[in-house]
């Protein structure tokens, strides 16, 4: 999970306008909310038989056991804040970095207890307005932000779990598309706000990158000319473009598989750069 609870700087690109979080995506918050569901499912009917002291290869620190862990207590930690109405965001309440002490444990007990956190979370955020300024962050509406957030958190650590179990992956391109874009418009800016030394490299006149996906309609420019990243929709010369599958575009923005394989236009060490900045 990205560490924003270290973040300094300004607000989220975008604070208080609701089209940050849903006009790239197009997935609506009633179907953010039950793909958290959806997505828990998919993981724990993965876990049957499945030895889950393995190491995760995608996060080598944890086990597969610890991984469920991390997502169990952020989705509950996420459903607390809205249920609670915490106007802000409270990292001090986050039990989802803090796995290491797991061990052991079982698909029996972690398999209902991932099902349980992650419906009450659903539930929470349905219970909400989605716009109501509560649990915020960067000076977004917190159901909003976290429905969207917790979705792609279960997506990608599902892959890191079923990846470490030997386990096929599979992903509705609609969701993995929203995946997509939910990196460029959070994972991309923190990036900028948590290492300004080390995204400044990546600034400068010309300085763009294509997001195009071969399967689904996901294009998307980043615009790397000014101090913080701006993201626009469509087709575009950039100064380096990168094309595949929109599943493999996750794996790959998220790195969890390496750029070869996908097609790559200009100046490949510019989108290698990119990628090692902006980091889980």
């Amino acid at each position: 999970m990205l560490e924003i609870g270290t973040l300094t700087g300004g607000p989220l690109p975008g604070a208080g306008q609701r089209p940050y979080f849903e006009g790239m995506g197009k997935l609506s918050y009633e179907r953010h909310c039950a793909e958290i569901i959806n997505q828990t499912d998919l993981l724990v009917s993965a876990l049957d038989g499945a030895d889950l002291g393995v190491q995760v290869p995608s996060c080598p620190d944890w086990t597969v056991n610890q991984l469920l862990r991390h997502v169990g207590h952020a989705h509950r930690w996420t459903d607390e804040m809205i249920r609670e109405k915490l106007p802000e965001v409270d990292f001090s309440r986050s039990m989802s970095l803090d796995v290491t002490a797991y061990a052991g444990e079982t698909a029996a007990e972690l398999g209902p207890w991932l099902s349980e956190g992650a419906a009450s979370l659903a539930s929470a955020l349905q219970a909400v307005e989605p716009d109501e300024m509560i649990a915020t962050l960067g000076g977004h509406p917190g159901p909003r932000l976290w429905s969207r957030r917790m979705m792609q958190e279960t997506v990608i650590h599902r892959w890191d779990a079923v990846n470490a179990l030997g386990v096929p992956f599979e992903l509705d391109p609609a969701v993995a598309a929203d995946n997509v874009a939910e990196w460029t418009r959070f994972a991309l800016p923190f990036a900028f706000l948590r290492r300004p030394a080390e995204t400044a490299a990546l600034v400068g006149p010309g300085n763009t990158v294509h997001l195009h996906a071969t399967d689904f309609d996901c294009e998307l420019v980043i615009d790397l000319t000014g101090p913080m990243p701006a993201v626009r929709e469509g087709h575009e010369k950039a100064a380096v473009a990168v094309r595949g599958p929109v599943v493999e575009l996750v794996l790959t923005v998220y790195r969890r598989r390496p750029v070869e394989g996908l097609e790559v236009f200009g100046d490949h060490d510019r989108l290698d750069r990119l990628l090692a900045s902006v980091r889980f």
